[in-house]
This record gives C-alpha cells, sequence and structure tokens, in this order.
C-alpha cells in the first residue's frame, strides 16, 4: 500500500479537492449550503457538477449515479455515463447542474407501504451535499436523498436529516441560554461497529438456507463452540488477515475512518470499528462498510455473513451504536469533564438523554426491530428486549444526590495497581464497562447495543435525534420563560432525573431477575417485532414525529407497512426454505442412510446367520425412522401453518400469525432433523455441518 496519507480520501470529493477544484466564490457559496443550509443556486451547481465530473474523470469514471437509501435496508443506484452525442457522431463527456442536484429514477418496484400505487413510478433523488461524492469502480457516487412525486420520504436518509435538524434547533435554544454564541449548529455523532461472519465459500454453497436466507435453518451444535472464550481478540488468520488489509485500503481510499478490527467471541466472528463522524455520514460509510466486507470476502474465497444469526447456539452479530451530540466548534456536548456534578450544561443534556429514552423506549425497540434481530435479542449475547440505560457509579451517585437533595462527595480516579513493578499504575476510569445494557453512557457517548448487523443504523439515529430533540425542546420552552434561570435550571434537572430514575439499571440485563424488577418500572418488555412495531402509530409516537417535522402522519403508517410485510416475507423465505431442505435433501438422505443400514444387517445375517449382532444397525434404523416420521410431519405441519398464514389478508394479523404459528412450526422441524444430523454418516448427511462452517476458514 502507498503512503496511508496519500491513500486516505483519494477517491472522495472532499472538502480538500473542493477548495482545490472550485472558485472561491463557488466553494463559499457550497459551504453556506451544507453548515448553514442555504438553497444551492443552480449556477453554483453547474460549476460543481463540471469540477466533479471532471476529477471523476480523472480517477477513472465513465459514469455515474445517485447512490440512496430506499426502504429496503440497503442501498440503491442506477448508472448514466457521462457521454453526450455531437453532431459530427463523436461523444462528449457532461454533467450539469441540474444532473448532479435531481436524478429520476424509477419508483415503482421500491417499498412505499402504500404512499403511491405501484403504477405511479416517479420519484426523486436529491444531492446531500453535506456527504461527499466519491468513486468506486468505474463510478461517480453522489449520495442523495430519494422522495416521492408528491413529496414523501421514500428512504432512510431524509428523516435522518430532518431528526438531525430538529437536534441541532432545540440543542442550540439551549446553548444560547448558557450563553454559548460561538457555536452556530449541534451535530449528532455515530461510530458504528459492525460484527460480522467470515465463512469458506465452498461451504456457503452447499447450504441453501444461507443462500436463501443469509442463516441456517438447520444445523446442531458442533463439539467446540465459544465455550474456551479462545476466540475472542485471537491471532488473526493469515487468510482472514489478508482480507481485513484489503478492506482497510478500499475503506480508507472512501474516506471510511476505519480504526479498529479483532476476532470476536465466537468462532469465524469478527469485528471491525470506525472513528466517529456526523451522523448522516455515518450512515453512508456504514453502508460501504457492509458492501465491501461482502465484496472483498469472495476475493479470498470467502463469505461474509451480516445476518443477526447465522448460527443457533452461537453468538450472534451486533453494531454497537456509539452516540454522541457536539457543536460545529467540536464541543462534546456529553462530556462531563472532570467534575460531572457541577457542570449544569452536560446535567441538562444527560437528563434530556435518559428522558427521552424512557419516554420512548418504544421507539428505540422499534428501531431494531427485525426477524433476524429477534433471533438475537434477549440471547444473552445481546441486550434484552426491554431499554434500559447504564450510568456507572459514578454518575448514579450524582442522579442520587441530585434527585434526594443531598451533597455529593467527589471521588478522585482511584489507581490501580496490577501488582507487578514494572508496569506503571493508571488511572481507573470512574465507570466500568456493562457489555449487558441496551443503551450505557461510556465517557462521553451512549453505545445504543441493540442495532443488528445486518441494519441500516439510519432509523435506530432518527429516533434517537428527535426524542432527545423533544426533551430539549421542552427544557428550552421551560427555561426560556423562567424569571430566575439557575433556580429553574437546577429544578428542571431534578425533576427530570427524579422522574424518568426508573429507566437507569447498572446492573445485569441478562438476569431473569431484571425481567421482573423490569415489570416492577413499568418499562415495556417488547419481546418480538410484531410486538414492538404497533407502537410506532401510538399517539404520542405519531405527535413527537408531526412535532419535529421528521415523519408525517402517512410516512409513519407507510413505515408500519413495510416494516410488518419485511417481517411476513423474511419468515416466508424461510419456511419455504426449510420445507425444500426437509423434504429434497434430508429426508432422502437419511432415508438412503437406513437402507445401507438395513443392507448391512441383512448381509452380517446372511453371513452369520441367526449368531449376527445387528444391535446397532437395527437400533439406529429404529431411532432414525422415528424421527425421520417426525420430520416428515413436523414438515407438513409447517406447510400447513404457512398456507394458512398467508391466506390472511391483515398484515398486522399475518405477522402475529407468522410469529405465534410459522415460527414453533419450523422449531419442531429443525428439533427432528437436527437430531436425524446427529445419527447420520458424514458421507449421507447433504450439507455441512456447522463444525464444517465455522472452522472452514483456516
Amino acid at each position: 500500500m502507498a503512503n496511508l496519507n496519500e491513500v486516505f480520501g483519494c477517491m472522495v470529493f472532499s472538502d480538500h479537492v473542493m477548495k482545490q477544484r472550485l472558485p472561491k466564490e463557488t466553494y463559499k457559496l457550497l459551504q453556506q449550503t451544507i453548515k448553514k443550509g442555504q438553497p444551492l443556486d443552480i449556477g453554483v451547481a453547474n460549476v460543481v457538477a463540471n469540477a466533479m465530473k471532471d476529477w471523476a474523470i480523472e480517477k477513472g469514471a465513465t459514469h455515474y449515479t445517485h447512490w440512496f437509501q430506499p426502504m429496503t435496508g440497503i442501498t440503491a443506484e442506477k448508472h448514466d455515463s457521462f457521454i453526450a452525442p455531437t453532431n459530427d457522431g463523436r461523444v462528449l463527456m457532461e454533467f450539469s447542474g441540474s444532473e448532479l442536484v435531481r436524478g429520476e429514477p424509477d419508483a415503482s418496484s421500491f417499498p412505499s407501504g402504500g404512499i403511491r400505487a405501484t403504477f405511479e413510478a416517479r420519484g426523486y433523488t436529491v444531492w446531500d451535499p453535506t456527504s461527499a461524492a466519491f468513486v468506486k469502480g468505474k463510478t461517480l457516487y453522489i449520495p442523495t436523498a430519494f422522495c416521492s412525486y408528491t413529496g414523501e420520504a421514500l428512504d432512510a436518509k431524509t428523516p435522518l436529516l430532518r431528526s438531525m435538524e430538529a437536534l441541532s434547533r432545540q440543542a442550540m435554544r439551549i446553548l444560547r441560554l448558557f450563553g454559548n454564541t460561538d457555536a452556530s449548529s449541534v451535530v449528532s455523532t455515530v461510530g458504528p461497529e459492525q460484527e460480522y461472519f467470515l465463512i469458506d465459500k465452498a461451504m456457503y454453497e452447499k447450504r441453501k438456507d444461507l443462500i436463501y436466507c443469509g442463516r441456517t435453518l438447520f444445523g446442531s451444535r458442533p463439539p467446540k463452540g465459544q465455550e474456551l472464550e479462545d476466540q475472542y481478540f485471537a491471532s488473526i488468520k493469515t487468510r482472514v488477515a489478508a482480507f481485513m488489509n484489503e478492506l482497510n485500503e478500499e475503506l480508507w481510499k472512501l474516506g471510511v475512518l476505519a480504526k479498529t478490527e479483532h476476532n470476536e467471541v465466537a468462532p469465524a466472528q469478527h469485528e471491525l470499528a470506525p472513528i466517529f463522524s456526523k451522523t448522516n455520514i455515518a450512515v453512508d460509510h456504514n453502508h460501504l462498510t457492509m458492501e465491501l466486507l461482502q465484496r472483498i470476502a469472495k476475493k479470498y474465497d470467502m463469505i461474509c455473513l451480516l445476518h443477526e444469526k447465522p448460527f443457533e447456539g452461537i453468538n450472534g452479530s451486533g453494531k454497537h451504536n456509539n452516540w454522541s451530540i457536539a457543536t460545529d466548534t467540536g464541543v462534546n456536548l456529553l462530556d462531563p469533564g472532570t467534575t460531572p456534578h457541577e457542570n449544569a450544561q452536560f446535567l441538562l443534556f444527560l437528563a434530556a438523554v435518559i428522558k427521552a429514552v424512557d419516554e420512548y423506549q418504544d421507539l428505540l425497540r422499534i428501531s431494531v426491530a427485525s426477524a433476524g434481530n429477534d433471533h438475537r435479542l434477549g440471547a444473552n449475547e445481546a441486550p434484552p428486549a426491554i431499554v434500559s440505560v447504564f450510568l456507572g457509579d459514578e454518575l448514579t451517585g450524582v442522579v442520587e444526590s441530585i434527585t434526594n437533595g443531598s451533597s455529593y462527595d467527589a471521588k478522585v480516579k482511584t489507581l490501580m495497581k496490577i501488582g507487578v513493578d514494572v508496569l506503571p499504575p493508571f488511572p481507573r476510569d470512574t465507570t466500568d464497562r456493562n457489555r449487558t445494557s441496551p443503551f450505557a453512557f461510556t465517557g462521553n457517548k451512549f453505545e445504543f447495543r441493540m442495532v443488528g448487523s445486518a441494519m441500516s443504523i439510519a432509523e435506530a439515529n432518527t429516533n434517537l435525534n428527535t426524542a432527545v430533540a423533544e426533551s430539549l425542546r421542552i427544557f428550552a420552552d421551560e427555561l426560556e420563560k423562567a424569571a430566575d434561570f439557575n433556580a429553574t435550571l437546577q429544578k428542571l434537572v431534578r425533576e427530570t432525573l427524579k422522574a424518568h430514575k426508573r429507566i437507569i439499571f447498572n446492573g445485569n440485563n441478562y438476569d431473569e431477575a431484571w425481567v421482573a424488577e423490569a415489570e416492577k418500572r413499568g418499562l415495556l418488555n417488547l419481546k418480538t417485532t410484531p410486538d414492538a412495531l404497533p407502537h410506532l402509530l401510538k399517539e404520542k409516537n405519531v405527535k413527537l414525529f408531526e412535532t419535529h417535522g421528521v415523519f408525517s402522519h402517512t410516512e409513519l403508517h407507510s413505515r408500519y407497512d413495510i416494516a410488518m410485510e419485511k417481517y411476513c416475507k423474511v419468515l416466508n423465505i424461510e419456511a419455504v426454505t426449510m420445507t425444500k431442505m426437509s423434504k429434497a435433501r434430508i429426508l432422502p438422505a437419511v432415508t438412503a442412510y437406513s437402507k445401507e443400514l438395513a443392507e448391512t444387517a441383512n448381509a452380517k445375517k446372511a453371513l452369520m446367520g441367526n449368531e449376527a449382532d445387528v444391535t446397532y444397525e437395527t437400533t439406529l434404523i429404529s431411532k432414525i425412522s422415528a424421527l425421520t416420521t417426525a420430520l416428515w410431519k413436523n414438515t407438513v405441519a409447517l406447510e400447513e401453518a404457512l398456507e394458512k398464514t398467508e391466506a390472511l389478508t391483515d398484515i398486522t394479523e399475518k405477522a402475529f400469525s407468522y410469529k405465534d404459528l410459522v415460527i414453533p412450526a419450523m422449531a419442531e422441524v429443525r428439533s427432528a432433523a437436527d437430531a436425524l444430523e446427529l445419527l447420520t454418516s458424514k458421507k449421507h448427511w447433504p450439507f455441512p455441518t456447522y463444525g464444517d462452517l465455522l472452522y472452514s476458514v483456516i
């Protein structure tokens, strides 16, 4: 690899590149659009488009695309070349401001949740100048928002940008009250940690469930899983290290701040973590990361699995969404400083977050709801479906002193001595980590640990930004009319923390006792996607989004319908795949093995007469026969459950039928099949086992 300083961002039309290539006045006007939201003049757009095109062509681009995030959970792109014909039969390379600013893809095949009919195909992609364009392959990628012909958001980015504006607007009201005249905006920032599995490509191709569903529908646990805890942070295998090196280089070229990489807890599981960036850019970069993970893995004859739970009984994969808020002058508003109990501004923003998480815990749960993530949440490898906040001992002590009206005894950081003279003592952090908490304060940010590995982080941050904006709006309304600012501030912080203490929990979220305790506190326990999604349309949530202009009533209903429909479609694909694998692969395989066992027993009897001991064969045949009958009956029952569910027309009723009828039927099929795997010879079993898959990359 060339010098990292030369490589990083070399394929990005960055601020540095714009300064070099744009006229000073054009650059200045564009920055006013990016930083202050001022309308972009078409004349400025034309100059920017021409400079962007020339730069992209120098990088080898022949096409451009408006890159957007429809409500499929992944990105979309349509490529157009730069060529324009001339009168003499040649072509020119052209790219206008209007082509930069607006595209017109066919929106008919993207989810809309009833916003428009299929025949109403028009949609618009609109340039997001706050996220830099980049070249990937032979194409200039232009990050965009996506809306319908009638103006409703059809993507994940538009609501995210709206929520960021709402948060900034309300936070600035608070900062002005504290006398801050330097900042002009507040941004939410995110650093999303990405977990994933790598398995051998040849093994993957033999598993139809992995191909169609992204997870294994069958498979018994291998003799060795993660019990020895020897995978976590272990030495990285040569093939994986080569993959990671290329992944880093490609991410760095695109300006993605890939920072940390390591082996995760489960066999074949790994993690990549970036440095924080502005939330909409972090969302773009995480989509790029997921795409490149999957693409580059194939070059090394591996497949990257992003499903939340690809292997039953083995830890799944999440995406820790490290969220914070900061001014445009670089001040982190969630940094307590050295004396958090004295920092009134920090305590007010902390109270705003605690209030938001408590009042809108359902929205945070909804933002991570999916058929895949339902397998992971609450499985003692990820937070439960109950949302709570971890603050740590010091901040909890501050909260207790405020709510009780008592003084707080600030503690000096304790020096840790670890009993080896050559190793220096070091200050212990004032809060430990709590890996079981869904929403943990970790020094100057909150780590939202519930997001699934295959998910876009856009929805989680949209909901979080909006909920916190609402808390700040209420605070600002009260403080702006206060006769005594300090007295009102103290009362506001105290009453808010007292009212929402129930959401704070520093213990073990995996403990069953917490489930009972959370119920006593009145906290929600929305265990599955169908349980969670109806809360999206509750009056308080509709009012929240409409108040801050993040979602209209129509847009919310569309997202509810899309999420429910996707849940049903995913489970339908899984159930159909399961029945086909059972009938076409497993049942014939075990029948053939039974036949071989019977032939072996008969051959023994023919050679040895009545003295032949065929106990092994007959016992095994009997066990396999019973399980084969059970598998067949369970498969038929699954087909019947699927047929009954698919006949339902109401999407909510259908989703609950999948949860209550189809999923249990799938579990019965799997139980019989996995038991058969343990009895069937390796030669006859029709696809790679967990042991084959998890230890396939050497």
